[in-house]
């Protein structure tokens, strides 16, 4: 049968011309984004995880420093891989790379609701995270083919929004189903989303293959995978060295030889994977770099904010997940405007406003205390929700504009990128630094629950002092991009 969304004989002409023949079918169009928005979604949902952190820790006995590997066994895999999958989809098909992204987390997300063991679930994380990866490369590149290249900021803004759309779905349904039936379920729903998108893809979307018989950098793209995880891992094993763990040095050694040899390479490859030439420009550097220190200092909330509601409030699991929900219902809120502010005001003016707002909610939950009310709850979170919407609009629309248009796929996911770098991060940093002053608050006279607090208000305060940091580094590099 032919397809709905455009006759069989035209499918060609659809890959060849890209979003300039996809914007004159506006069915079509919506169809395209709302397929691309399902399977995306099956990765910002994974915030559903999060809220079954304590049931996670709980049913396998386990503290709550152990939770830090079920994050970073998930976003260490897609994050070594994401450039790599991105310069693949750029090559040989964005649809394609998606496709197989589709399958292989769909398959994922079974064998992590079906893991025995922690160790197993760890395992099956990792599994899911070359599915993530395979779909988070090119996926912005998949929703920005379907707009003009003049619209390029609404179509960031609506990729904005689909993924901030599943993160703020994430702890709402987790909340739910961790009530109902335990972990697993936070896993189990999003089988068949990742799988029912796959089937329904025939005809859809555009954004093909570059170019003929082009071929893939694959020592370059094993030098950044190498890199990036002995980087991300080292900056993990790091504080051990204190307790007598030196792992950190094979892990340093692995990252920076590997990382040299990768700036090496791309410098002389033919098809590089990463024009590393563009971050001889500062202000491209840099926004990078606070992109992804947003994303370390807005991870706090996802990280502590569930044991704060499960230690210090009576809110059922169900109304938990909704107010975790809440940050990411601010993102939501945002992204669309973010991408009209962007084009009328530029990307270099919305990202350190938003950088500010970050910094005032995050700082707010730094004074929640023992008994804060439900409003001002859900105010803080709304704020740096709002915040952290502006500022991945704007950093995002930044990279995208600096990166040539055959390598939008590699821009794609270095945006993607650096989220992960960010969350990598404060998954091991944020829990070394809530442990100290925790301990520090026992070591005191402190009881669990005023020592649980020290160390959540805080973290908080620095997050709060830090995003500020980052709006005056965002002002200055777009500074120097002009």
């Amino acid at each position: 049968m032919p397809s709905p969304i455009r006759p069989r004989q035209e499918n060609a002409a659809v890959a060849a011309a890209g979003a300039a023949i996809l914007s004159h079918s506006r069915s079509g169009h919506l169809l395209r984004l709302v397929l691309i928005g399902c399977g995306v979604s099956v990765v910002p949902l994974d915030s559903a995880v999060n809220i079954a952190f304590p049931d996670i820790t709980g049913s396998f006995g386990l503290p709550i420093v152990m939770i830090q590997w079920v994050v970073i066994a998930y976003v260490l895999t897609h994050a070594g891989l994401m450039l790599a999958f991105g310069r693949v989809g750029d090559i040989w098909g964005h649809s394609g790379v998606f496709r197989a992204g589709l399958l292989w987390i769909g398959l994922a997300f079974i064998a992590c609701a079906t893991a025995p063991s922690f160790g197993w679930l760890l395992c099956c994380r990792i599994l899911q995270g070359v599915g993530a990866g395979l779909v988070l490369s090119c996926a912005p590149v998949l929703v920005t083919s379907l707009y003009p290249e003049a619209r390029r900021s609404h179509a960031v803004g609506m990729f904005t929004l689909i993924y901030a759309l599943g993160s703020a779905l994430g702890p709402l349904i987790g909340g739910m189903l961790v009530a109902r039936w335990g972990w697993p379920a936070v896993f189990w729903f999003r089988a068949p989303i990742a799988l029912a998108t796959l089937a329904l893809w025939r005809g859809a979307p555009a954004a093909g293959p570059s170019g003929s018989g082009e071929r893939f950098d694959t020592p370059g793209a094993v030098l950044l995978a190498a890199g990036l995880v002995g980087l991300l891992f080292a900056i993990n094993a790091a504080p051990l060295v204190g307790s007598g763990n030196f792992r950190v040095i094979p892990a340093g050694a692995v990252a920076i030889a590997s990382l040299a040899g990768f700036v090496w390479w791309e410098r002389r490859a033919a098809r590089p994977v990463v024009q590393v030439e563009l971050f001889r420009d500062p202000g491209f550097a840099l926004i990078n770099l606070a992109n992804a220190l947003i994303y370390l200092v807005t991870f706090s909330v996802m990280l502590f904010v569930p044991y704060y509601f499960a230690r210090l409030t009576t809110l059922p699991l169900a109304v938990a997940g909704a107010v975790l929900a809440v940050g990411s219902a601010g993102m939501v809120a945002a992204s669309p405007p973010a991408g009209w502010l962007v084009a009328k005001i530029s990307a270099g003016r919305v990202a350190p406003v938003g950088a500010l707002l970050v910094a005032i909610g995050l700082g707010w939950v730094g004074f929640w205390g023992s008994d804060a009310a439900l409003g001002e709850i859900v105010a803080a979170l709304l704020v740096q929700g709002v915040g952290t919407g502006l500022f991945q609009v704007a950093s995002m629309e930044i990279v995208m504009a600096a990166s040539p248009p055959a390598q939008r796929g590699v821009a794609g996911s270095l945006s993607m990128l650096t989220r992960v770098i960010g969350v990598v991060t404060a998954a091991s940093l944020l829990t070394i630094g809530f442990r100290a002053f925790e301990a520090g608050a026992l070591g005191a006279g402190a009881g669990t629950s005023a020592a649980f607090l020290a160390g959540f208000e805080a973290i908080f305060r620095i997050a709060g002092l830090a995003a500020a940091a980052i709006a005056v580094l965002a002002a200055w590099s777009a500074r120097r991009l002009r």
